[in-house]
């Protein structure tokens, strides 16, 4: 008898769980259950119709019993990418609300996916200021995201172009502002560097 007669859902929910992958490529469940290439693809578009699976994108799934948080799903959905613009602002308290999208920086080209009515929005950046992000580890989930100062240059940076809003609802008390116009030089934008000094006139 070979392993995939004996995979049923809910020993591979365990097995997965018990791992702690709860994003997963087919390769990386072909390398988990040691199963061939065709029987794992039948058996995640199997599971993913009846519920177990989501698939997030081709060739990505996730445990749709099980989900991982939005910041997870946003850096695993679009690589390189970090957490950044009106998303992490919000979560460092710059803006008073979260945005009904998650917001990330990429160096690929822009993109957007919707998952779960959830949409994940990525905007492209210059690739040397593709940097001022960090790990954030808290209740069993890590994921990157931009430090307060560098969410805030990106944000700017989009304002500055024309393609975000100002917003005059941003608390910048608590920032750096060395830092701020350090990470404003990599976009090489006067615009950008006159705009940030605005904010403390």
């Amino acid at each position: 008898m070979n392993m995939y007669t004996l995979l049923k859902p809910l020993s591979a929910r365990e097995e997965l769980i018990k791992k702690r992958i709860f994003i997963f490529t087919p390769y990386d469940f072909e390398r988990i259950f040691n199963l061939p290439k065709h029987k794992v693809k039948y058996f995640l578009e199997k599971e993913s119709s009846t519920g177990l699976f989501l698939r997030l994108k081709k060739g990505l799934y996730s445990l749709k019993t099980d989900l991982p948080g939005e910041e997870e799903i946003a850096n695993r959905l679009y690589q390189p990418s970090y957490i950044s613009f009106e998303y992490a602002l919000a979560y460092f308290n710059i803006l008073p609300e979260m945005p009904y999208l998650v917001t990330s920086a990429t160096t690929k080209p822009t993109r957007e996916f919707i998952i779960e009515s959830k949409i994940f929005s990525y905007l492209t950046i210059k690739r040397n200021a593709y940097t001022g992000y960090i790990l954030v580890k808290q209740n069993g989930k890590s994921f990157l995201i931009a430090e307060p100062e560098k969410a805030l240059v990106d944000y700017l940076y989009f304002v500055v172009l024309g393609k975000k809003p100002t917003n005059d609802r941003l608390n910048i008390s608590l920032l750096n502002k060395e830092k701020l116009f350090n990470y404003a030089l990599l976009f090489g934008r006067d615009k950008l560097t006159k705009l940030i000094k605005e904010l403390y006139d």
